[in-house]
């Protein structure tokens, strides 16, 4: 399974050396660096798998010599000992192999576009999920990332109905990915006067961020419309048409930008969301053809699907797709996510290393 994995990877590695040296790719700057970047994150795959050859290689070589009778005992101990060391190298080459494969195919050095929304539950829908964005926006402090909004539907009582923003840094992807489903709430509001405790929902869309090499987007694929952005009246009101709409007539995909006064600038933002949404559509269809790496998923990553339920008065937080419970809400809402994130990934890895074994 390894071999023939990697192998792939080997001929497309040498492909790209022959790609990059081709003057209508060199002439092309987009396609040239789209070649480069993909040739950049092959070839620490195809060192450790040069690397795995050769430890196979020597293996079979020290086999082969301990086969033969013709050495004195003395020389067989040492060879041996070193047929041990042979084996466990290979063995955890092996292993290397397997994660850097993992990582790879699961993009976790992407950036992402991060889309909140509040479901079932009226105001306090809107007010957990603008407690899921402040949780977010902590984690990403914590982590060293840059978060930059895009685009918010605020709430009076300082909720929101919608709010999606973009996340930079080293290992975004990786960490927040399976953050995508509906995430739960389970409190006493501050407007029920009898204490009864309520039961709300926000939805959390985690996209790996495209970029303009890995989805093309055709000018004639595309309306723009432009408006006056909304708000609540003012100095701050916005009286020029700086608002975009970009609709995608092949897949009926709607993004609205108005947080910025420039046309431009939320054009641009826009665009970004827009990427990113068709790149995750292209992804899931991708996965959905292959279904045995699609069960071999913490989750499915629809958003429809209860992921996390986080209970106020017992202070617990349980992550419904691995079973695990903690007791730190409050903590976790302050950004100390990595219990919960870390969870997910050791099972998740077990699970993709069972099913390509």
């Amino acid at each position: 399974m390894i071999d023939k994995i990697f192998e792939e990877k080997k001929r497309r590695y040498d492909k790209l050396h022959e790609l990059l040296a081709d003057p209508k790719a060199i002439a092309n700057t987009s396609e040239y660096h789209g070649y480069a970047k993909e040739l950049a994150d092959l070839t620490p795959l195809v060192q450790s798998y040069n690397n795995y050859l050769k430890l196979s290689r020597d293996l079979m070589d020290m086999e082969k010599v301990l086969s033969e009778k013709t050495h004195d005992k003395e020389f067989l101990v040492l060879a041996e000992e070193e047929r041990h060391k042979l084996k466990s190298a290979l063995e955890n080459s092996k292993h290397r192999l397997e994660e850097l494969l993992l990582e790879k195919e699961t993009v976790s050095d992407k950036d992402i576009i991060l889309e909140i929304r509040a479901g079932t539950g009226g105001l306090e829908a809107s007010l957990f999920a603008a407690d899921l964005l402040r949780m977010y926006s902590k984690y990403a402090v914590k982590n060293g990332w840059r978060l930059e909004l895009i685009d918010s539907s605020a709430t009076e009582k300082g909720g929101y109905k919608e709010v999606i923003c973009a996340i930079s840094g080293k290992g975004v992807y990786g960490k927040l990915k399976f953050e995508s489903g509906t995430h739960r709430v389970q409190r006493v509001p501050d407007t029920e006067a009898s204490g009864r405790i309520h039961t709300s929902a926000a939805t959390v869309a985690v996209l790996p961020e495209a970029k303009d090499v890995e989805i093309d987007i055709k000018t004639e694929d595309l309306r723009i419309d432009v408006f006056r952005a909304g708000g609540k009246g003012g100095q701050g009101v916005n009286r020029t048409d700086s608002a975009v709409r970009l609709t995608h007539l092949p897949t009926g995909i709607v993004v609205t930008c108005q947080d910025e006064r420039s046309q431009l600038k939320n054009k641009a933002k826009a665009m970004r969301v827009l990427r990113a949404r068709l790149f995750d559509m292209k992804k899931t269809a991708q996965d959905s053809r292959i279904a045995e790496s699609r069960r071999a998923q913490v989750g499915s990553g629809d958003r429809s699907e209860k992921i996390r339920t986080y209970n106020f008065p017992d202070r617990r937080i349980t992550d419904h797709r691995i079973g695990l419970t903690v007791h730190n809400l409050e903590e976790v809402l302050e950004g100390e996510l990595d219990e919960i994130v870390d969870a997910l990934k050791i099972e998740d890895k077990k699970l993709r290393l069972r099913a390509a074994a």
